[in-house]
């Protein structure tokens, strides 16, 4: 069942010399359920659709439906994680996860008892009471992503989140998630600029072109679920890693081509 509609966006940015396209007529479906991966060189449009997605941005051309209802702005059915842990440093842990729960008015010990549950989904018991400062950039980043899921978002719009973590944190917060949404299936946009973070964490990779963005190519995942590391040395993955690295590649030279 279809749940996101994007129908012919397009987005203009304007300058002092006219305005720039950095996003072509885009059309996509996502259905319930699916975690899409959205690859693409640097300054493709992928950051730009995933906000015109969460009602951060507004389309030029084009509309964004999510369950036939047209997106005009921010909204509780979206829940947003961005790359910077975007916490509030004077809330603890506890209070930065209650804080949309508190926004929508919910009772001060549900929203206690929603906090708790999620803390503990991400591994974070015992850190309630302390303070953004206190953690490590991934214990940060669980944080933010507790909050997010706190809220039982109908779609989660995750945008380079483990860009920031080093190697192994990062690895581990794939893991995470991946647990995270093969349990409660969560419906999943997920920027990436990793080749191999998309091919493992998506059910589909879509692949955008050099600017000005469109889709080029999408592409479903064959691999099961639960997923673990020892996929990576599998054929599957081996010939979808390479067929995306040769896409995305195409695409940075040509953008790299038409800057020169």
């Amino acid at each position: 069942m279809t749940m996101l509609q994007v129908r012919g966006v397009e987005r203009r940015f304007a300058s002092t010399t006219g305005s720039t396209l950095a996003l072509q007529a885009t059309d996509l479906d996502v259905a319930e359920n699916e975690f899409i991966t959205i690859l693409g060189p640097s300054g493709c449009g992928k950051s730009t659709l995933l906000r015109i997605v969460a009602g951060l941005d507004h389309p030029t051309a084009g509309a964004v439906t999510l369950d036939g209802q047209r997106i005009d702005g921010p909204g509780a059915d979206r829940g947003m994680v961005f790359q910077s842990y975007t916490l509030f440093p004077w809330l603890t842990v506890l209070d930065n996860v209650c804080f949309g729960l508190r926004e929508r008015g919910l009772p001060r010990a549900e929203q206690v008892a929603t906090a708790r549950t999620y803390l503990s989904q991400v591994g974070l018991k015992g850190f309630e009471q302390h303070y953004p400062k206190q953690l490590s950039g991934g214990m940060q980043q669980r944080t933010a992503l507790a909050r997010a899921l706190a809220n039982r978002p109908r779609m989660l719009l995750m945008d380079e989140p483990f860009g920031a973590l080093d190697h192994q944190t990062r690895e581990l917060m794939q893991e995470l998630l991946l647990g995270i949404w093969e349990a409660e299936r969560t419906t999943v946009l997920f920027v990436t600029h990793d080749i191999d973070e998309a091919v493992f964490m998506g059910s589909r990779v879509v692949v955008m072109s050099a600017r000005p963005g469109r889709i080029k190519l999408d592409r479903p995942v064959p691999l099961p679920h639960p997923r673990h590391y020892a996929m990576k040395t599998t054929p599957d993955f081996a010939a979808l890693k390479a067929e995306l690295t040769e896409t995305v590649r195409a695409e940075v030279i040509a953008a790299q081509t038409a800057a020169a």
